[in-house]
């Protein structure tokens, strides 16, 4: 017998249409349970505006510069859904990185996020100074991701470009039950890929802020010249 497909109600307001909103196939995702909450979409930003406005499970906020409290604090005021912070690794690392997570904990951060080139004793230092799980980024299928677990790494965060696949796959064929976030890429096909990989949950990069706005700004152009017309 087939089984019926529940009907799913759905509210919105007027004013929130526009929402960032993640790919549906990511749904497909099993999903990471962090604290109780089963997380399957994040959304990898740090513009305040568009983490204010999707429908993603979660955010992870990463960045190219040094980590600072000052933008942890900024995204975890507006965030209402729970957020991975980037707490350095690479140049910032050491009591630094822990310090950094140590902050990112206390504002509420539900994960913290060290990059690829993150020494084992850092790793090591941050699993034993805070309370939420240490996320490590993994670029490469040659990263020794024993030694990154047993540095205590809980959750691993795959960002290979377009070998993200590979990597997903190769590290889940020896590691069947760890928890992994991947990069789903830029379509729904490559994203379902990247889940039939192993990935358990997807990062997914929005628009930027100047892209959602160029649209918005043709509708209102639009409008502008049939009003006009009209007359």
């Amino acid at each position: 017998m087939k089984k019926q497909e529940r009907f799913i109600p759905e509210v919105n307001g007027t004013l929130r249409k526009t929402d960032v909103k993640v790919p549906e196939v990511i749904r497909q995702a099993t999903g990471i349970y962090i604290f109780g909450k089963r997380l399957r979409s994040f959304l990898f930003s740090t513009d305040v505006a568009i983490i204010k406005n999707t429908n993603a499970d979660a955010i992870i906020a990463v960045y190219p510069f040094t980590p600072q409290p000052a933008i942890t604090q900024a995204i975890m005021s507006v965030a209402d859904i729970p957020v991975l912070c980037g707490v350095g690794g690479g140049l910032t690392n050491g009591i630094r990185s822990v310090n950094i997570a140590l902050h990112a904990e206390f504002q509420g951060a539900i994960g913290v996020v060290l990059n690829a080139p993150t020494p084992n004793d850092t790793i090591q230092q941050v699993s034993d100074t805070v309370d939420v799980p240490v996320v490590i980024t993994v670029v490469s299928e040659k990263t020794n991701i024993q030694e990154k677990l047993d540095a205590g790494a809980k959750i691993l965060n795959i960002s290979g470009g377009s070998e993200t696949i590979n990597i997903v796959q190769t590290i889940r064929k020896e590691y069947p039950h760890v928890p992994i976030i991947a990069t789903g890429g830029p379509t729904a096909e490559s994203i379902l890929k990247t889940i039939e990989a192993g990935a358990n949950a997807i990062t997914y990069t929005p628009p930027s802020n100047g892209e959602l706005f160029r649209v918005k700004m043709d509708l209102y152009r639009e409008q502008e010249r049939k009003k006009y017309n009209s007359l």
